[in-house]
C-alpha cells in the first residue's frame, strides 16, 4: 500500500527527478549542436584513425549504448532503489560533460583526444539509456494515484526543455561570439554548464524520497532479466507501442528541421525560430494531455495518436513540401506535434502500469531503449537515404506504416489505468 503523501511533498520529488532528465537531455543534445565546433579539435581531417574513431563512437552511442544502460540502470534501479538509480544517472552524465570541456584538442595530445571524447560520449550514452526507464518509474510510483498520467508527463516536458534550452544557449552564444571564437573554445561552454547544471541536480536528488513501492519490496527478487522473461506480453507491448511513437518523435522533432532546409527550400534561421516556437508549444501540451489520460484512460490517447497519425502523416508531409511561407510550415509542423503528443503525454505511464514493482525499471527501460536503438536511431539516416536516391516518399510511407503497426497494439492492449499494477 503506498503512503499517503503531501501533494506539496509529491511536487518537491517530482520536480527533483525531472529536472535530472532536463539536465541530461540537455547534455546530449549539447554534443549535437555543437559538434560541427568541436569536431575540428578532436578530429582532423588529416587523421583517418581519428575519423573512424568519429563514426565508430556516433554508431556505439547510438545504437549500442542506451539501451546497455537501460539493462545496466535499471536492474540497479530494481535492485538498489529508484533514487539510487537516478543519482548514479546524473553523476555519469555530469562526469562525461565535464571530461568533453577540459579534455584538450588533438593539436595538444594527439589521438588520446578523440579516444576521451567517444569514451565520455559513451558514458553519457550509458546514462540517458538508464535515465528514460528509471525517471518513468520513479515519476509513475510518487504520483498521486488520480494525477499520474499528469505527473509522468513530465517526463517528455523536461525532456523537450533540455533540446530548447541547449537550442538557447546556441542561439546566445552564436549572437555573442564568433565563428572561430566558437571552434577554438567556445564550443566548451554549454559542457560547463551541463556538468555544473547536473552537479546541482546531482545533491537535490540525494534528498529525494524513495518510492514507497520500491521500499516495500526489499523482500522480494528484484531486477532480473529471468524476471521480467516472465511478462513476455507486457515486454512486446512496450516494443509495439513504442515504435511508432519513437519513430514520430524523432520524424517530427529532429528530422523535419533537416527535411524543412533540404526538401521545402526555407531558410536556416527561419527553421530554427519555426522549430524553437513548436517544441515550445509540444511541451506546453505534454501535461495538459496527461491530465486528460487521467480523466478518460490512457488508451484514447493512443488511438488519438495512432489514429490520426496513420491518416495524416503523408498529407502533413505533402502539405510541408508545398509550403512557401515559414508560418506554413510552422502550423504544418505544430500539427504533427500535437497529434504525436498522444503517444509522448503518456507513454511513460502507461509502461510503467504493465510491470510489477520488482522489475518495473528494467521492464519499461530496457524494450524501450531497444526499440529507440533500432527504430527511433535510424529515422534521419533512413529518411536522407531514401531522399539521396530520390524516393523520399517512401519514408513518408514508412512512417504511416510503423504508426498503423502501433495502432493495432493499441487496439488490442487494455487500458493501463484500470488495470495498471501500481496499484498492486
Amino acid at each position: 500500500m503506498q503512503v499517503q503523501r503531501s501533494e506539496r511533498e509529491i511536487i518537491s520529488n517530482i520536480l527533483k527527478g525531472s529536472l535530472g532528465n532536463l539536465i541530461e537531455w540537455f547534455d546530449w543534445y549539447v554534443y549535437a549542436s555543437f559538434a560541427v565546433y568541436f569536431a575540428p579539435s578532436f578530429f582532423p581531417s588529416h587523421d583517418k584513425t581519428a575519423e573512424l574513431l568519429s563514426t565508430a563512437g556516433v554508431f556505439a552511442i547510438g545504437f549500442l549504448m542506451r539501451p546497455l544502460g537501460s539493462l545496466i540502470l535499471g536492474k540497479y534501479a530494481d535492485q538498489h532503489g529508484r533514487r539510487a538509480a537516478l543519482t548514479l544517472s546524473v553523476l555519469i552524465m555530469a562526469s562525461g560533460s565535464l571530461v568533453i570541456a577540459i579534455t584538450p584538442s588533438y593539436a595538444h595530445i594527439g589521438i588520446i583526444a578523440p579516444i576521451i571524447l567517444v569514451l565520455a560520449r559513451l558514458f553519457q550514452g550509458l546514462s540517458l539509456g538508464g535515465e528514460y526507464g528509471t525517471s518513468a518509474t520513479y515519476l509513475s510510483e510518487m504520483a498521486s494515484r488520480n494525477h499520474r498520467g499528469f505527473y509522468a508527463s513530465f517526463q517528455y516536458v523536461t525532456l523537450i526543455s533540455g533540446q530548447l534550452i541547449a537550442l538557447g544557449v546556441q542561439i546566445i552564444l552564436q549572437m555573442t561570439l564568433s565563428t572561430e571564437q566558437l571552434i577554438q573554445w567556445g564550443w566548451r561552454i554549454p559542457f560547463i554548464i551541463g556538468a555544473l547544471g547536473a552537479i546541482i541536480v546531482l545533491f537535490l536528488r540525494l534528498s529525494m524520497a524513495e518510492s514507497d513501492q520500491f521500499a516495500s519490496q526489499k523482500a522480494k527478487s528484484k531486477g532480473s532479466l529471468k524476471e521480467l522473461m516472465r511478462y513476455p506480453k507486457a515486454v512486446l507491448t512496450v516494443v509495439g507501442l513504442t515504435l511508432g511513437g519513437t519513430i514520430a518523435f524523432y520524424t517530427y522533432t529532429t528530422y523535419l528541421q533537416k527535411f524543412m532546409i533540404n526538401s521545402v527550400g526555407l531558410p536556416t534561421q527561419s527553421v530554427t525560430r519555426i522549430n524553437f516556437l513548436a517544441l515550445l508549444i509540444f511541451m506546453i501540451l505534454q501535461p495538459i494531455a496527461g491530465a486528460i489520460s487521467d480523466k478518460i484512460g490512457r488508451r484514447p490517447l493512443l488511438f488519438w495518436f495512432g489514429g490520426l497519425g496513420t491518416i495524416f502523416t503523408i498529407p502533413i508531409f505533402v502539405a510541408l513540401q508545398h509550403a512557401t511561407t515559414s508560418w506554413e510550415a510552422f502550423w504544418v509542423m505544430l500539427a504533427g506535434l500535437v497529434i504525436v503528443t498522444g503517444y509522448t503525454s503518456i507513454n511513460a505511464i502507461v509502461k510503467a502500469e504493465m510491470f510489477p514493482t520488482e522489475i518495473r525499471a528494467l521492464g519499461v527501460g530496457l524494450p524501450y531503449g531497444l526499440t529507440v536503438a533500432i527504430f527511433g536511431g535510424t529515422v534521419e539516416y533512413l529518411a536522407l537515404y531514401l531522399r539521396k536516391i530520390n524516393h523520399e516518399n517512401l519514408f513518408f510511407i514508412y512512417v504511416t506504416v510503423v504508426i498503423f503497426i502501433s495502432l493495432l497494439v493499441y487496439w488490442r492492449m487494455t487500458d493501463t489505468k484500470t488495470t495498471s499494477k501500481l496499484d498492486k
